[in-house]
């Protein structure tokens, strides 16, 4: 029997190495800035996208990727009659994971299509573990009941210091309206059930680190029980490498990985933001 092949898109937070590794494939978003088009992560990085954001005359746009991208990506997994999983960002962020189950309709292959209810770090946990089962021969539906299982125990804060994009995308709806006669406070928010809700506002940055302080001392006390950490930042690494610091002051060996975001976080986040993502272990 063929084993399962794993799809997701490029809002993932994970490494090359991880991908080739456990033969990720990853179906890029694309990408508007200025009039420009860019297809993200082939023809420009993330470091790249942050800066050209940060000098951009309008706020870029980013769209899931296009059916055909889908649909070839499919067809070339699934000439073997490999069975297909396929795991993508919240749909409360992006169109992705619906033009991916349009896909799978259009191929007729034997896909299975999942909305992780996460992005960044938070979706590559589900991701990762769903590769790591495919390579050890596993069916498509204990890998799904696992995945579950993960999503089930994540937990997902990002501190926003700026609402400028929030409130110019207006991807993050009832929020972004919620804060429009708010102009300069802080923010921190959670995502949860592919719904995004504010746990923290106020001013000054004080009113991020208070929080994250609480979600740090959160984690050191539930360390043992921790299977993974992401830190994913904008442009601003400080806060986010001073969390990592502290939690691996007590959990030396504690998995963390610390990078940029992609850009759809980034351009929906806006400068400074940062998001800290973790599972409990089953």
């Amino acid at each position: 029997m063929n084993k399962v092949k794993i799809v997701t898109d490029s809002s993932v937070q994970i490494t090359d190495a991880e991908v080739q590794e456990y033969d990720i494939t990853v179906v890029p978003l694309s990408i508007e800035i200025d009039g420009e088009q860019f297809i993200d992560g082939e023809n420009i990085t993330r470091e790249e996208f942050v800066q050209r954001m940060l000098t951009s005359k309008n706020l870029p746009k980013t769209s899931q990727p296009p059916l055909g991208k889908f649909v070839d990506a499919f067809k070339e997994l699934g000439a073997d009659g490999s069975p297909i999983l396929a795991i993508h960002m919240t749909k409360g962020l992006s169109g992705t994971v619906e033009a991916a189950r349009q896909a799978a309709k259009i191929t007729v292959l034997n896909i299975t299509v999942i909305d992780s209810e996460y992005t960044d770090r938070a979706l590559a946990f589900q991701v990762l573990e769903a590769a790591k089962m495919a390579q050890a021969g596993k069916e498509v539906a204990d890998i799904v009941t696992a995945i579950e299982q993960i999503k089930n125990q994540t937990h997902l804060y990002m501190a926003i210091p700026t609402l400028e994009n929030i409130l110019k995308g207006g991807r993050l709806g009832r929020v972004a309206a919620s804060l429009s006669t708010f102009l300069k406070i802080n923010i921190v928010i959670q995502l949860k059930d592919s719904k995004v809700g504010i746990l923290k506002k106020g001013r000054g940055i004080k009113t991020i680190e208070n929080y994250m302080d609480k979600v740090v001392q959160k984690i050191n006390e539930d360390g043992a029980n921790i299977a993974e950490i992401g830190i994913s930042y904008v442009d601003d690494i400080s806060i986010p490498q001073n969390l990592e610091q502290r939690i691996h002051e007590r959990w030396p060996k504690m998995p963390i990985l610390t990078r940029v975001t992609s850009p759809v976080i980034t351009t929906h986040a806006g400068k400074g933001a940062f998001a800290i993502m973790y599972y409990y272990r089953s």
